[in-house]
């Protein structure tokens, strides 16, 4: 089905535009003009080949957003962004921005000048000969693009590109995919004419393209001790982000290291029932670093998929996993630090684990799975429903004018989507493992939080430093694992690892494997708590069906997150 929409500015009639956006044209001021109002933007750059506007509170803020405009050419940096360190040179010192040091990079060494740059952000150079936009190396922000009547546009935000169509259409394969999976893959979005920069990409006016900064080159090198002191300097590094500041703080080990090495935090946060065991770690971890605590106890503000959720999807990911956004009010600070991706790229989250099999389980040691199929393994942890997905074509044929039948298992056709996906990975590495991991991180599933935060707040977004994704390419896959980041954030500090995880309660990682692996199979012993609320018993207890599908009956019997992939599928058309 092909929807008709009425052309807005720079709204969306149900959703507030975004705090912060970059938008352009591969065309000069007058193209520009034609498609935005310039009143929208905090500057504006343009050449004969590109212009560019830009919206962010953060502009010149240190280690933010910066511009720098000669007349004859510009630099946009957006996002968060700073020098990697062994590029600092006098020009750097000289420099009024980090965009004009980038400027005359940019023209003595054209595209590879980005190699200088750390953090999560697009960059943007232009002269009257040629014009580019870079992705940081794991695309932490995405760009789209979209060509209308031969003049492509991109913007940071896919609802602007969205009004700029005068007619929107479901790509199939991606519909398919956002619901069984909760994820778009590869350069696609949910909608036709509407795609995406490549994974460590860029985009000029007539063609796509791939650099090679996130390659494996695994080496032998003291892998705790290396991740300890880049951990540290990496959180350093935002320390000059504004006051007041805030963090996510789980029970985990991953937040933890901030409370020891940022101490302008004033306030930290935890998702979670007051008496549960995560909450009380927790609130032991902030009183031990003296900083204060707030529970944020889920009810039907956790769940509640908002226009604003629905719009931080942005067409590609689930809004399940903005966690925080239903209680945004609550959040009285100007920065927000978090752990995010620190269990992917440290500790090897989605890397096969070799076991022995008891009792239909796998007891998990810690060398890696020797013959893994990285599809089967990465099934079982994307959030895939194997016989509930069976049951979406028939119970929402009425929602979407898209045939959800297919001719073979959703399981059949997702393994055939995430194969393809996964032959794009092979030319980044020659290890089984570092595929899995890199196919993870190219659709990484839990951005829309942190497109959340940055655009609501000043983002840390720590996990993505530079000296870290080193770390990350080049230690050997067997190395990433829990209890190589547990001896780096020990080293931290000596009372850092008092307060263990509810499900980490003993000191070996063997002997927590096993009572987690007992837990779960002897009838008398309780599980571990898991670590985020109970979804379907929240949906259900806040009767989201009576709001989200009135009148759409046989969808109420799947599980919760499918009907949250549903309905924020259909938000893009409503």
């Amino acid at each position: 089905m092909t929807y008709t929409l009425r052309t807005q500015d720079d709204a969306v009639a149900s959703s507030r535009k975004m705090n912060k956006e970059l938008f352009g044209c591969f065309g000069d001021r007058s193209l520009f003009d034609r498609h935005r109002n310039a009143d929208t933007f905090d500057t504006i750059c343009s050449t004969s080949t590109m212009t560019v506007g830009i919206r962010d509170p953060g502009l010149a803020v240190d280690g933010r957003s910066s511009v720098y405009d000669d007349g004859d050419g510009f630099c946009c940096l957006w996002g968060e962004v700073y020098p990697r360190e062994r590029y600092a040179d006098d020009e750097l010192k000289a420099a009024e921005s980090l965009a004009e040091w980038l400027f005359g990079r940019f023209d003595r060494e054209g595209i590879d000048a980005v190699h200088a740059l750390n953090g999560s952000f697009l960059a943007v150079f232009a002269t009257d000969e040629q014009a580019t936009v870079v992705t940081d190396p794991v695309r932490s922000w995405e760009c789209f693009y979209t060509d209308i009547d031969g003049d492509r546009l991109f913007s940071t935000d896919l609802a602007v590109l969205t009004q700029r169509r005068s007619s929107l259409s479901y790509r199939r394969d991606s519909l398919l995919e956002y619901i069984h999976l909760g994820t778009v893959l590869g350069e696609r979005t949910l909608l036709q004419s509407i795609d995406r920069v490549p994974f460590d990409g860029y985009l000029n006016a007539d063609h796509v393209g791939e650099l090679d900064r996130f390659v494996y080159e695994p080496t032998s090198f003291d892998y705790a001790r290396e991740l300890s002191e880049r951990l540290v300097r990496a959180v350093d590094r935002r320390a000059t982000s504004p006051d007041p500041a805030g963090l996510l703080l789980s029970g985990g080990h991953d937040s933890r290291i901030f409370l020891t090495e940022m101490p302008s935090i004033a306030e930290s946060y935890t998702i979670g029932n007051p008496n549960s065991r995560e909450v009380t770690v927790a609130q032991n971890l902030a009183g031990q670093y003296d900083v204060s605590h707030t529970v944020l106890q889920p009810d039907e503000r956790y769940l509640l998929p908002t226009d604003e959720k629905s719009r931080y999807t942005q067409g590609i990911k689930e809004a399940l996993h903005i966690h925080h956004a239903g209680f945004n009010d609550t959040f009285e600070m100007e920065s927000v630090y978090h752990g995010t991706l620190f269990d992917t790229l440290f500790k090897g989250y989605f890397l096969e684990r070799d076991g022995l099999e008891l009792f239909g389980m796998k007891l998990p040691s810690k060398g890696l799975a020797p013959d893994p199929d990285p599809i089967d393994s990465l099934l079982n942890t994307l959030g895939f429903f194997p016989a509930e997905s069976e049951r979406v074509a028939e119970a929402a044929k009425a929602l979407f004018d898209v045939d959800l039948t297919l001719e073979e298992s959703p399981t059949a056709f997702l393994r055939s989507q995430l194969e393809a996906e996964l032959e794009t990975c092979w030319e980044r590495t020659e290890s089984v493992h570092n595929a899995m991991d890199l196919l993870v991180i190219k659709n990484q599933p839990v951005m829309p939080m942190h497109v959340h935060l940055a655009d609501n707040y000043y983002e840390g977004f720590v996990a993505i430093d530079s000296e870290l994704l080193d770390w990350h390419l080049k230690t050997p896959p067997e190395y990433r694992r829990y209890d190589t980041f547990r001896k780096a954030v020990g080293a931290i500090d000596d009372d850092i690892l008092k307060h263990r995880p509810q499900s980490q309660p003993l000191g070996s990682v063997r002997l927590n494997q096993i009572q987690r692996f007992l837990r779960r199979k002897v009838p008398l012993l309780e599980a571990f708590e898991p670590a985020w609320p109970p979804r379907d018993e929240l949906y259900d207890r806040y009767r989201l069906d009576e709001s989200l599908f009135p009148d759409d009956h046989a969808v109420r019997g799947l599980p919760a997150r499918l009907k949250l992939r549903i309905h924020d599928a259909r938000w893009w058309m409503q």
